[in-house]
C-alpha cells in the first residue's frame, strides 16, 4: 500500500499535484477538512463531537481527527493507498497517524514537499484571491501570518519524516508537469 503525505504551504500547489498523483495512483484522497464534513453530514458519533467543538470555535483534538482517519481506512481496505492533504500538521499527529497505521501493518512510505518561496506564495495566493472567492487569499497581512504559521508549527513535521528518511524535496516552481513528473519518481522510489 502506498501511504503518502503531501506537504507544502499554502499556495504551493498541493491541490493541483494532489489531483494528478490521485489520478495515477489510484489513491483514496484523505483531507482533514473533507473527513470532518462527512462525518458531521453522517451524523456519526464522531461527526457529532467534532460538530459540537467546532460549533464552540473549539479546535477538534487529535483523537477524534485519528478516529476519523481509521474509519477511512476500514472502509476502504483492499486500497492502492492514500494521499494525506492537511495532515498531519504536528509531530503528535504524525506519532498518532504513524501508531494507527501500524496498528494496520501499514506506514507512511514517503512525504512529498512542495517547496515554494514565501514571495512566490504571497503572489500565488493573491492572484488566486482574485478568482476564488477565498477572503483569506485577499488580504497580504493574513498571507503572510499563514505562511508564517506554517513555517513555525507546521516545519517540524517535515524534520519528524526526515528521520525516517521518507521526507523528499520537490521544487514547487515550474512547469505543473515537470513538477508532477518530479513527484511521480520520488513517489516511485520510495514503493
Amino acid at each position: 500500500m502506498l501511504n503518502l503525505i503531501l506537504f507544502g504551504p499554502p499556495g504551493a500547489g498541493k491541490g493541483t499535484q494532489s489531483e494528478k498523483i490521485i489520478a495515477k495512483y489510484k489513491l483514496i484522497h484523505l483531507s482533514t477538512g473533507d473527513l470532518l464534513r462527512s462525518e458531521i453530514q453522517k451524523g456519526s458519533e464522531l461527526g457529532l463531537k467534532a460538530k459540537t467543538l467546532m460549533d464552540q470555535g473549539i479546535l477538534v483534538p487529535d483523537e477524534v481527527v485519528i478516529g476519523m482517519i481509521e474509519n477511512k481506512l476500514k472502509e476502504h481496505k483492499g486500497s492502492p493507498g492514500f494521499i494525506f492533504d492537511g495532515f498531519p500538521r504536528t509531530v503528535a499527529q504524525s506519532e498518532a497517524l504513524d501508531a494507527l497505521l501500524k496498528s494496520y501493518d501499514e506506514r507512511i512510505s514517503v512525504m512529498i514537499a512542495l517547496v515554494v518561496d514565501d514571495n512566490e506564495l504571497l503572489t500565488r495566493l493573491l492572484n488566486r484571491g482574485k478568482t476564488s472567492g477565498r477572503p483569506d487569499d485577499q488580504n497580504e497581512a493574513l498571507i503572510s501570518k499563514r505562511i508564517h504559521e506554517y513555517n513555525s508549527k507546521t516545519m517540524p513535521v517535515a524534520e519528524y519524516y526526515r528521520l525516517q528518511d521518507k521526507y523528499v524535496a520537490i521544487n514547487g516552481i515550474g512547469d505543473i508537469e515537470e513538477i508532477f513528473d518530479a513527484i511521480s519518481k520520488a513517489i516511485d522510489a520510495h514503493t
